[in-house]
């Protein structure tokens, strides 16, 4: 059985700012009317992070706006919600995060089969230093292939 994949959202800061070192994968706890707006693409995961808190694992901040033909039942755009993990990797988890420096951070949404899952990774926070010099490869890379296309033309 092929795994169809369909990606809702990246959070493209989590890599710049955080070093990943591992990634799981978890099912969200939903209401209906989230789901058709994550289906929309309505989803910001950019300052969202994950806690662990009484053996079960929560995403905060994750903002989903509204599904606009819903008509009842609208929640909270920012609420707090459950993450569906096994009891081994929430121990896991919790046990990683004791280290200093180790948050878990939201990377992507998706879609896998039908139901939407979050792939969400251990980081260790970047210095400064080492952002700017990520800046600077990327600069570097860029005149690089600017250079290469200038003299292929």
């Amino acid at each position: 059985m092929s795994e169809k994949i369909k990606i809702i959202s990246k959070n493209k800061k989590a890599f710049f700012n955080y070093e990943i070192i591992d990634n799981f994968e978890a099912g969200i706890v939903l209401q209906g009317s989230e789901v058709k707006a994550i289906r929309d693409g309505r989803i910001n995961i950019k300052d969202s992070y994950v806690i662990i808190s009484q053996g079960e694992a929560f995403l905060l901040n994750a903002h989903i706006n509204p599904y606009q033909f819903a008509t009842y039942d609208r929640p909270d755009p920012t609420r707090k919600r459950k993450l569906l993990l096994h009891k081994k990797e929430i121990d896991k988890l919790a046990g990683k995060l004791q280290t200093k420096g180790l948050s878990l951070i939201p990377l992507k949404i998706y879609f896998k089969n039908g139901k939407i899952k979050l792939e969400i990774g251990l980081g260790k926070g970047k210095k400064k230093y080492d952002k700017r010099s990520v800046l600077k490869e990327r600069d570097i890379k860029r005149e690089m292939e600017r250079e290469i296309k200038d003299n292929r033309s």
